[in-house]
């Protein structure tokens, strides 16, 4: 039987060992298991990576045929974003979200389960099927190829809906109604803030792309004709539902590694955060503007230039609620005594890679120059430096920031600055290189470019980008070694062992809400916590 859960721990009732995880409802555990399960998908993609790096590094077919590198592609892209991407930053939520508002666990414990493990059969159901046309399932290819690896595909895909529409609503009701009195929207953790904006989006879009699966589903079987050309469908549609699904997917992705940036960069500046309000506000700007973006995916498929042109303006205005919070983050560390450790590291990893990001998303964002540049490197470039730059090294900022409180003991130091240091190098050597393929016309999703111009150029560049590659992925050793280490000879920690806090905001805002899970910001008071100003006055109310 079960026993009582306390502060996210286990009381000496519960199940031990594999059974306990198996059967644990906790929110810290289950916050750990997302994390684990991230971490194994992301070694497994990043395997496929190198394989496709490998095979790119010279021209012509060297280890692999067409036909394996596009299925190769499709995992790939499906495990990193799927599998890797949505569910880590769940897992930090997981963990993090409940301490954040006083709550004892999710609302919805046995709901939360059930979220995290259709995640690993669904990522069994699509590994087993090994789909071969592209992770976006572009139609009419998938209507066309009857293989069934496209619908264990699409029936994994509806699986992990499901589990991020469950999910979302248990984030939403645990925030909205189990906050601790004194908690409210305006001294709420920019993290919390950024996860309640995410499952909202997540809530909106996903059960768009459940109906575009569904039906793609019912025309591979020939029961509708929605999609099929031959038949009078449009295949167009599928992109808009996709879309309109996957675009919000990028904020779901970066949202929440933004607001565990906006917890590391104030702990590790021992300031507090520099406009907590404009970091909050611009959070919700950049979810409702992700709604309206989704067709600059789609600028050469004929559209016309009046439904083409508003798109463009809001993939440019997005930018500026992103550029809130980056001037924001600079400003927190200005004049601050700024503790460079790892989370610290990966957090400006995070704000650099990130912008540049940004950067190279605004430039394409014109009409004219998406032309040229769409469906080349360019457009991988700036993917990876959006998703990995941004969510991944995001992730890693938040799980050196908070292992301690996992773990209950402290990693090394020395070995995650070579975690770090490989991967930031190894990451900007491939990633940064395929700016100058797109630009000279490398299109992607292609595993021979043997017959392309400037051929000598094109190797010379995609070789060094697959040195970068394995870099990048001689980096998430250290990462492995240490775990190992830190469970074999890392010493026990605090679950705070940041250094001191600001005397305005040093203790919690709420009785009995440990010092560690409060963050540092500016509340609307002035930094002054929401708890009793007197002896037995009660906090206000949310």
């Amino acid at each position: 039987m079960a026993g009582e859960v306390v502060s996210g721990y286990h009381s000496r009732t519960e199940p031990i060992g594999i059974f306990r995880w198996l059967t644990t409802t906790n929110h810290h555990d289950i916050g750990i298991l997302y994390l684990a399960n991230s971490f194994l998908f992301f070694l497994i993609g990043g395997v496929l990576a190198l394989l496709m790096r490998s095979e790119l590094a010279y021209p012509g077919r060297t280890i692999v045929d067409a036909s394996t590198y596009m299925e190769l592609f499709t995992m790939h892209g499906t495990t990193m974003i799927f599998l890797v991407s949505i569910p880590i930053l769940a897992g930090f939520g997981n963990l993090m979200v409940p301490p954040l508002i006083g709550a004892k666990d999710m609302a919805f414990p046995r709901v939360n389960a059930l979220s995290f493990w259709l995640i690993p059969v669904a990522g069994v159901i699509m590994w087993l099927g090994a789909a071969n046309i592209g992770w976006t399932g572009y139609t009419p290819l998938s209507v066309y190829d009857k293989s069934p690896g496209i619908d264990m595909w699409i029936v994994g895909l509806q699986l992990l809906g499901i589990s991020s529409t469950a999910g979302a609503i248990n984030f939403l009701v645990t925030i909205f109604r189990h906050r601790a009195a004194g908690i409210t929207f305006n001294n709420l953790s920019l993290f919390v803030w950024s996860i309640l904006v995410t499952q909202g989006l997540v809530l909106l879009a996903t059960p768009v792309l459940a109906g575009g699966l569904f039906v793609l589903l019912l025309d591979r079987h020939q029961m509708t004709a929605f999609l099929s050309p031959l038949v009078g469908g449009d295949p167009i549609m599928w992109q808009h539902l996709f879309w309109f699904y996957s675009h919000p997917a990028v904020y779901i992705m970066i949202l929440p590694a933004m607001g565990i940036i906006s917890e590391v960069i104030p702990r590790m500046s021992h300031k507090p955060i520099f406009g907590y309000k404009a970091i909050a506000l611009s959070t919700v700007a950049i979810g409702f503007l992700s709604f309206g973006v989704w067709v600059h995916h789609m600028f050469t498929t004929g559209l016309s230039i009046s439904a083409r042109l508003p798109f463009m303006i809001i993939t440019l205005a997005i930018a500026v609620p992103s550029g809130i919070k980056i001037f924001n983050w600079i400003a927190t560390m200005w004049g601050g005594a700024i503790e460079v450790k790892a989370p610290m590291l990966f957090a400006l990893g995070f704000v650099t890679m990130f912008v540049i990001g940004g950067i190279n998303g605004v430039f394409q964002a014109p009409i004219p120059l998406d032309y040229p540049l769409q469906d080349t490197y360019w457009v991988v470039a700036h993917l990876h430096y959006v998703l990995f730059g941004g969510t991944i090294l995001g992730a890693f900022a938040g799980f050196y920031f908070w292992f301690p409180r996992m773990s209950k003991r402290m990693y090394s130091e020395r070995i995650a600055r070579w975690h770090f240091g490989f991967t930031i190098v190894g990451f900007n050597v491939v990633f940064f290189t395929m700016h100058f393929l797109g630009l000279l016309g490398m299109p992607r999703r292609i595993y021979d470019y043997s017959s392309f111009g400037q051929l000598p150029l094109i190797w010379t560049l995609n070789w060094l980008a697959s040195i970068g590659a394995f870099i990048l992925g001689a980096g998430q050793l250290f990462f492995v070694a240490n775990i190992v280490w830190t469970f074999v000879k890392g010493p026990v920690s605090d679950p705070d062992p940041w250094g001191e806090i600001p005397a305005q905001v040093h203790e919690p805002r709420v009785p009995g809400v440990p010092v560690y899970a409060m963050p540092i910001h500016s509340m609307a008071n002035g930094g002054v916590p929401e708890g009793p100003s007197e002896p037995g006055q009660s906090p206000r109310a949310p």
